[in-house]
C-alpha cells in the first residue's frame, strides 16, 4: 500500500510538495490531498522518526498553558483532543491523571483546582465523541488520605489532598503518523521516506517551483517539480529555508527545545501522576506497556539538529528530578531499560527558558522574504496538527487561487481507524482470532485498528510469523507486514515506528536476530547489509555510554 514513490517518478507536476515526514507535514499532505490536490511528501529519514517520536505519548489539552493565559490554545488543544479521539479510536484513549497537591505556591491545591476548572469549562464539548467509552469526565478533588490509598509512592511530605483530571494517551505516536500518511495516499498522495531536500528549484522569475531530492537507497538525484512547497521540517525548518537562500547566508535560525524520556520498572503507579521539580516545571510518570514511562525534560539545545542525542548525563538529571519527586528517591540508571528523546522547535522568542516558550505555531509565507512559492510551518503539537494543517491549507488554496474546499479531516476516520466501537471491536476480535492470546489481539487491535485483520492473516499463514516478539504481545506477522505494506526500510525502521518492539528496549539477541534475518529475505540484504543493520540496531536499543 505504501510505496516510495521516487523508485518510479516520471516527471509529475504537482500542486504542493510537502517537505517533512513527521505528524505535521504527515497531516498537512492529508489535508490537502483530501481536498483533490496532488501532493508530494519527502521526508529525509524515515516517516515519524525525530520530534514525532519524542513525545510522551499524550493528546492533551496543555493545560499548563494556562498559566501563560493562553486560552485559546488550549480551546484549540482540547477541542482536537476530542477530534483525535474520534478519527483515531483506535490508537487515542482518555487517561486519568492525579496532581497532588502541598502546601507550597506552585502546587498549592486551591490554584489547580481553579485551573482544572477553567480547563472543564473550556473543554465543553468533551463529551461529544462518537464511541461513547471515549467520553472525558470533570475533573474531582480527592483528600489526602484518598492519594495516599491510590498512589503509594507520592510522597507525602506537605500533602495536602489532589486532584483527577483526565487528557488522551497516544499509546504509539508513531503509528498514529503513519495513520496520517496512509490516508493521504489513500487520496492520492506520493510519499517517499529516505529522500532528503539537498535544494530548491526557481524559475526565470525567481519563483520557487520544486526541490531536489537525493534518494537515500539508491543515491540518485531526483527533481521534483511543484507549485507550492510546504516546509514542514520541525527542528529543521530553518536548515530547509536557509538551502532557498542564493546569498549563501543562514539568516533564518529557530529555537529548539530538548526533551527526553525513559522507561523503567523499578516502581509502578496505578494512574498517571503529575509531578514537579524543584525548580517548578512539571513532568509525568506513566503506566505505558507495563513500564512506568517518565518525562519530559525541557531544555534549550544550541547546535547542529543533526548531531544531537540522548546523553548519559541528561538521563541522570530526569532520574535525579524523579528521586526528587516520587518513589524511595533510589531510582538508579541501571534500573533504565530504555531512554529516547527528540527536539522541539519553538516559535516564542520572548522567553528565556523554553519550559514557559509557548506551544504555538506560526504558518510563514515566505514570498515576504523573496522566496515566492514556499510556505514555511513553525511549531505545533501533535494534538493540534489537525487543525495547523487545515490553517495551512487555507492559505495553500490562496495562493494557488483555488476555489476553497471544506476539509473532512475532521469528519472521517483516520486510515485503519474505523472503529465506530472500540469495546464491540474488540470482542470481535477475540472470538475471531482464538489462537492467539488477549495479549496479542489487544496489542494488535489498538496499534492497528482494521488492519489488524492483515497482520493475523499472515500469522495463519505460516506458523513462524504467529511467534511473539515483545512481552506485551507483538508477532512477527507485523514484521512482514511492515516490509511489505509500510514502507519500513531498515531495522530501526521495523524496531521503533512499525512494530514498537524497540520502544521497550532491546528485546534480547535473538529476537532481534530473527527481525533481522526476516528482514534480509524481504529486502535481499547481503551478509554485509544484516550486519550493518544488526550493529544499527543493537546501539539504538542501548542506553548511551556517555
Amino acid at each position: 500500500m505504501m510505496q516510495r514513490f521516487l523508485e518510479d517518478y516520471s516527471g509529475e507536476i504537482f500542486d504542493v510538495i510537502i517537505v517533512g515526514g513527521g505528524i505535521t507535514g504527515a497531516a498537512v499532505a492529508y489535508d490537502a490531498a483530501s481536498r483533490g490536490l496532488s501532493v508530494a511528501l519527502v521526508e529525509k529519514d524515515d516517516y515519524g522518526w525525530a520530534t514525532s517520536a519524542a513525545t510522551s505519548k499524550l493528546i492533551h489539552g496543555g493545560l499548563r498553558y494556562l498559566q501563560n493565559l493562553e486560552f485559546s490554545l488550549v480551546r484549540e488543544s482540547l477541542r482536537e483532543r476530542r477530534i483525535m479521539e474520534n478519527i483515531a479510536p483506535n490508537l487515542v484513549y482518555p487517561i486519568q491523571f492525579l496532581v497532588p497537591g502541598y502546601s507550597d505556591m506552585k502546587r498549592n491545591k486551591w490554584i489547580l483546582r481553579t485551573g482544572l476548572t477553567v480547563y472543564d469549562v473550556l473543554s465543553y464539548d468533551r463529551g461529544m465523541t462518537w464511541d461513547k467509552s471515549k467520553r472525558i469526565p470533570h475533573h474531582s478533588w480527592v483528600s489526602k488520605e484518598k492519594v495516599i490509598d491510590m498512589e503509594p509512592e507520592v510522597r507525602t511530605l506537605g500533602l495536602t489532598g489532589g486532584t483527577i483530571y483526565y487528557d488522551c494517551q497516544s499509546i504509539y505516536p508513531e503509528r498514529l503518523t503513519l495513520a496520517f500518511i496512509k490516508s493521504a495516499i489513500k487520496h492520492g498522495a506520493k510519499a517517499s521516506n529516505y529522500a532528503k531536500v539537498t535544494g530548491f528549484l526557481f524559475s526565470n522569475k525567481n519563483k520557487v517551483q520544486g526541490v531536489r531530492v537525493e534518494d537515500g537507497l539508491s543515491g540518485k538525484t531526483i527533481d521534483i517539480k511543484g507549485s507550492l512547497v510546504i516546509n514542514c521540517g520541525g527542528p529543521w525548518a530553518d536548515i530547509i529555508l536557509n538551502l532557498a537562500d542564493a546569498s549563501g547566508e543562514s539568516r533564518h535560525r529557530i529555537k529548539r527545545s530538548e526533551g527526553i524520556h525513559f522507561i523503567t520498572k523499578k516502581f509502578k503507579t496505578r494512574h498517571a501522576v503529575v509531578m514537579w521539580t524543584p525548580a517548578g516545571r512539571h513532568f509525568f510518570t506513566i503506566p505505558w506497556r507495563g513500564y512506568q514511562l517518565i518525562g519530559t525534560t525541557d531544555k534549550e539545545y544550541v547546535g547542529s539538529p543533526d548531531e544531537w542525542r540522548v546523553t548519559r548525563k541528561s538521563i541522570e538529571e530526569l532520574i535525579r528530578d524523579t528521586n526528587d519527586s516520587i518513589g524511595d528517591g533510589k531510582l538508579q540508571y541501571e534500573d533504565v531499560t530504555f531512554a529516547f528523546g527528540g527536539l522541539r522547535p519553538l516559535v516564542d522568542t520572548q522567553t528565556e527558558g523554553t519550559y514557559e516558550s509557548s506551544r504555538k505555531y506560526e504558518i510563514h509565507d515566505n514570498a515576504s522574504e523573496g522566496f515566492d512559492g514556499l510556505i514555511t510551518v513553525e511549531g505545533g503539537k501533535y494534538t493540534t496538527s489537525r487543525h495547523l494543517a487545515q490553517s495551512v491549507l487555507e492559505m495553500v488554496e490562496k495562493k494557488l487561487n483555488r476555489r476553497p474546499v471544506d476539509p473532512i479531516t475532521e469528519k472521517d476516520f483516520l486510515y485503519g481507524c474505523d472503529i465506530k466501537d472500540m469495546e464491540a471491536f474488540m470482542d470481535d476480535m477475540k472470538s475471531r482470532y482464538k489462537n492467539f492470546s488477549t495479549q496479542t489481539i489487544e496489542y494488535l487491535g489498538k496499534n492497528y485498528g482494521t488492519e489488524s485483520a492483515a497482520v493475523f492473516e499472515l500469522a495463519g499463514k505460516e506458523k513462524n510469523l504467529a511467534e511473539l516478539i515483545s512481552e506485551d504481545g507483538q508477532i512477527m506477522a507485523s514484521v512482514v507486514y511492515a516490509l511489505r505494506n509500510e514502507s519500513a526500510r531498515t531495522l530501526n525502521d521495523i524496531l521503533f515506528r512499525r512494530t514498537g518492539v524497540g520502544n521497550i528496549g532491546h528485546p534480547g539477541e535473538d529476537i532481534l536476530d530473527k527481525v533481522a534475518h526476516t528482514a534480509a529475505k524481504e529486502l535481499s540484504w547481503d551478509h554485509g547489509k544484516l550486519d550493518q543493520e544488526l550493529k544499527i540496531a543493537d546501539a539504538a536499543l542501548r542506553l548511551p555510554s556517555a
